[in-house]
């Protein structure tokens, strides 16, 4: 892929969505762990555990390497998680209209990646997902081996072990399962162990059946911050593929919530994403 097309992250999503990202200047950020690939941070936590324990077998200490085989058959039991947007490199992309879109029938808001690096900091940071399953050349493998070296205890009670165990659950959120490699994706991460930078307040979205925990990013603040508005964060907004959304009518919906200057970047997919009418 060229490095102008990295210059563009593209966030599928629909069109209530889109409304709180425009009109109501708001990104939400959601729990990594309630997404469609929920297993992704588990699985880089199991993977880890595999790649430390093989590491500690080859150097001869089978009684650490079954300690650590423990400590994280319950570390994956726990609740940590962080919270994040997600978006592509890929424009007009079939996978990411079916996964992301509504299924065709969304939206596509295309972020200029130069804005996004420049709002990310303190507790957000923009982190490129990376697609493996063989952890053994992960720099948190050696930083387990060598508190098993150290001789320090590796059991949860330990303080070393604990930032160790926070560390890895970092990491893992720019982790995901190699069938997903086709994604080719990039988060707005809101880690939940930094402590400096700009406080964040969780929100809560209470349905029927349950009660979702989220991050309301303000980007009207957060791209004034930088110099720029809203307007200038975007450049280019992809009706779906099977959408019925009217193009003149979602710009005289741009045009009455003040973005005018983005009337003029909206496009229909080119997507040859259809389905039959039934």
């Amino acid at each position: 892929m060229s490095q102008r097309a990295r210059e563009i992250l593209y966030h599928y999503t629909d069109f209530q969505a889109l409304d709180g990202i425009l009109r109501c200047a708001q990104l939400r950020v959601n729990n990594v762990l309630r997404m469609n690939d929920s297993a992704e941070m588990r699985h880089f936590m199991n993977r880890l555990s595999c790649a430390i324990s093989a590491q500690l077998e080859r150097e001869g200490r089978r009684e650490q390497a079954r300690a650590v085989q423990a400590l994280f058959r319950e570390e994956v039991k726990r609740e940590y998680s962080a919270f994040a947007a997600c978006f592509s490199f890929h424009r007009d992309d079939a996978a990411q209209w079916e996964r992301y879109g509504n299924r065709g029938r969304g939206i596509c808001i295309a972020f200029r990646r130069k804005y996004m690096q420049r709002i990310a900091k303190g507790t957000l940071s923009l982190q490129t997902v990376f697609y493996q399953d063989d952890m053994a050349g992960h720099p948190m493998v050696e930083v387990f081996c060598a508190l098993a070296r150290n001789g320090a205890g590796l059991t949860r009670e330990s303080p070393e072990m604990q930032d160790a165990l926070r560390e890895a659950w970092a990491c893992s959120v720019s982790f995901k399962h190699p069938s997903f490699s086709s994604e080719y994706e990039m988060r707005l991460v809101v880690s939940p162990f930094e402590t400096e930078g700009p406080s964040l307040q969780p929100c809560y979205h209470v349905t029927k059946e349950r009660i979702k925990k989220y991050y309301p990013l303000d980007l009207k603040a957060m791209c004034r911050e930088i110099g720029i508005g809203i307007e200038d964060l975007v450049a280019e907004i992809i009706i779906g593929p099977d959408s019925t959304q009217s193009p003149a009518i979602f710009q005289d919906y741009l045009r009455d919530s003040g973005l005018h200057a983005l009337v003029d970047r909206v496009s229909l997919s080119d997507c040859p994403l259809r389905r039959l009418s039934t």
